[in-house]
């Protein structure tokens, strides 16, 4: 066994012995592409999504030099047709790129030469079990002679592809290199057919559209916009969730509001593996992100100056879905020609999450929306913590005129909270079709969008008696009051307090131990004009 060539199965056998998700169905969609003209898979997934598992998992089942069926015995997989014919059939050469890429800065060695690396590595490893072929200085012809020698081919895994692509993106010489190597193995037609039986490469961003990247144009393409049948496979299912919660004694309602949220083709609740296990792990429920190692912030992209897209941050923040076109964006990390590009990154990356709709206008025919909003409270969280430190001038005002609103809240000026409201309903930033109180609570998510990190805001809270429009809870040890806001369209903002009352929202908080603001907010839609009571509930009052 190799460090890169037939690398064995120690690898998986460590991951079965903690807490393992049977994720083996995954090795019967790659073995039905053997021997066809699809066996090149590429999928792209955020990091910290399973994907290293996945080459693991997949090592250990190709790899020849070992025997798993122990390991497997007990899976899915097991279970499938084509599980004997496949088993431990071929070689494999398992390159892990961002490993080499560590090595070479803990090295203080240029990245440009990083390709050559990774020929010279493998081509060693096969000498080294093969040495009747040390007369071969070029590593494909060896690979060739390897091949067929052993009467074996050869499964390629890859774990982050890409990661030299956009470690080198102001190197377009490192990046050809690069792309000649995989061109070598991927797309040569004295290579490819005769020494590979198939590919799975996995990365952070699809395959770049302009071309430059042609070194995998040949390979079939899975990403969280359109995972296909590998949606099932992008990170934990509700039920997968649920299964691991019940095993360890954990609460599964705060794992789902903390990870659940992503949409990954049919798949309707996706759970980030990393973060669900850590939780297991540390019994908290917290944000998990800071921990990843990625390389691309957060705030980098907030602070783009594309037209629009601070609009978009804002109502994303406030809890909003927003509308995305994904069909512009380039694939990489430099080029953006508009706010859809900045946004789609932002899916690609994990930051938010996307969901197709389609929208029926008879006759067949059918157009297609994206939809994206920000998936948890894991994410939400690393959103918060930079609404502040964001520096582009339209976030910058409307923070402090959100800070100003709840100082005013707090102080019962009702006049100035009711204007307040009413200049974010005049801003850019108001839904275009303000005509019910959907909309008027979007206007106040966002009018008190910079108390997301001073408390945690409820929507349509029950309270046995009905549902609260809008809670904010004060975070733990804050001595700032709890908020609810009920809201009314064309009523009275006094008539929005009478229904706190009648219904006794504040009961739903009984364990708060704090004070309360009662909040009333009307829109008169015939003079144009928000209305506001504040008063502060009376413990005293059943």
């Amino acid at each position: 066994m190799g460090t890169y060539l037939n690398p064995g199965n120690g690898g998986f056998a460590e991951i079965l012995e903690s807490d393992y998700v049977d994720k083996t169905g995954l090795i019967s969609l790659i073995n039905s592409t053997i021997g066809t003209k699809k066996k090149l898979t590429c999928i792209s997934r955020p990091r910290r999504f399973g994907k290293s598992y996945a080459a693991q998992m997949l090592c250990a089942y190709y790899d020849k030099t070992c025997d798993s069926h122990k390991l497997f015995a007990e899976y899915e997989i097991s279970k499938d047709d084509s599980y004997e014919k496949h088993i431990n059939k071929y070689h494999v050469i398992s390159l892990d790129v961002s490993g080499f890429i560590s090595d070479a800065k803990k090295q203080e060695r240029p990245i440009r030469e990083i390709p050559r690396i990774i020929d010279r590595t493998i081509l060693n490893e096969i000498i080294s079990e093969c040495p009747e072929l040390s007369d071969k200085t070029e590593l494909n012809a060896c690979i060739l002679e390897y091949v067929r020698r052993t009467g074996t081919k050869i499964v390629f895994i890859i774990d982050e592809w890409d990661s030299l692509i956009r470690e080198s993106k102001e190197d377009p010489d490192t990046q050809d290199m690069y792309l000649n190597q995989l061109r070598g193995w991927f797309k040569n037609n004295n290579f490819t057919p005769e020494a590979v039986a198939a590919a799975y490469i996995t990365g952070i961003l699809p395959i770049k559209k302009d071309g430059s990247q042609s070194a995998i144009s040949d390979f079939q393409e899975y990403s969280v916009l359109d995972a296909r049948s590998f949606a099932g496979y992008v990170g934990f299912t509700e039920e997968e969730v649920k299964s691991l919660c019940k095993a360890r004694g954990k609460s599964f309602e705060g794992m789902k509001r903390w990870y659940d949220g992503y949409t990954v083709g049919e798949c309707r609740s996706i759970y980030n593996p990393y973060s669900v296990m850590q939780a297991l792990e540390s019994g908290k429920y917290r944000s998990y992100w800071k921990k990843t190692s990625a390389a691309e912030t957060l705030m980098t992209y907030i602070d783009m100056d594309q037209d629009g897209l601070q609009d978009d941050i804002a109502r994303l923040i406030a809890g909003e879905s927003i509308v995305v076109d994904p069909d512009s964006f380039g694939n990489d990390l430099e080029t953006f020609t508009s706010k859809d590009d900045v946004l789609t990154l932002l899916i690609h990356l994990g930051y938010l999450t996307y969901e197709e709709e389609s929208d029926s206008y008879g006759e067949g025919e059918e157009e297609l929306t994206g939809i994206a909003k920000i998936p948890n409270e894991e994410v939400r969280t690393e959103f918060e913590e930079i609404l502040r430190k964001a520096k582009h001038k339209e976030l910058i005002r409307l923070v402090k005129k959100s800070d100003q609103l709840l100082k005013d809240t707090l102080a019962g000026k009702e006049k100035e909270v009711a204007v307040a409201i009413q200049n974010v309903h005049d801003s850019e930033y108001a839904p275009n079709f303000y005509n019910n109180e959907q909309s008027l609570r979007y206007v106040i998510k966002l009018a008190y969008i910079s108390c997301v990190d001073q408390y945690a805001k409820v929507e349509e809270l029950p309270s046995g008696h009905g549902i609260a429009d809008v809670v904010f809870l004060p975070n733990r040890r804050s001595s700032l009051p709890a908020i609810i806001i009920e809201l009314k369209w064309n009523e009275s903002s006094d008539g929005a307090i009478e229904q706190i009352l009648d219904n006794n929202y504040p009961r739903i908080l009984e364990q708060f131990g704090g004070r309360i603001l009662l909040v009333g907010i009307n829109y008169d839609k015939k003079t144009k004009e928000h209305t506001c009571t504040i008063i502060e509930h009376s413990k005293d009052v059943d």
